[in-house]
């Protein structure tokens, strides 16, 4: 990263997650990790075939919609497209709110992409997905 590039803030909810298959692409475009967190409780989450997972924001009210485990990660600029780019198609770059009431980037999916997909909400996150799958 460059010493005064500006950096964002983005979320990730699967696989580019500390630990996990695609971290690598967080590391090589200059990211560097904040913290977890989690978002405002207008989300649904989706396994997309157990490769990855898939969020989007609904409407608060509803019923199914939950809090989702994130890690938030700080992106240089010029990371940030590298990061999408490496992301399957389907997977875009958005406005997610956190549990404390902020917007940050991070990676949604586009509705089309979870049709006919295991919903996995209940889970809260999808590294509780993955653990529990295994057992």
């Amino acid at each position: 990263m460059r010493e005064h590039e500006k950096t964002f803030l983005l979320a990730v909810n699967g696989t580019l997650m500390r630990g996990l298959e695609l971290e690598h692409n967080m590391i090589e475009n200059g990211a560097s990790f904040e913290s977890e967190a989690r978002t405002a409780s207008c989300y649904r989450l989706w396994s997309i075939n157990d490769a990855y997972p898939g969020m989007i924001r609904v409407d608060s009210e509803d019923p199914g919609a939950a809090k989702i485990d994130v890690e938030v990660w700080r992106v240089p600029a010029s990371g940030l497209a590298h990061i999408l780019a490496g992301e399957p198609p389907g997977l875009a770059i958005g406005k997610i709110e956190l549990e404390d009431g902020r917007f940050v980037f991070g990676v949604l999916a586009e509705p089309l992409t979870v049709k006919g997909m295991r919903e996995i909400t209940s889970f809260g996150g999808w590294r509780r997905y993955m653990d529990e799958k295994e057992d």
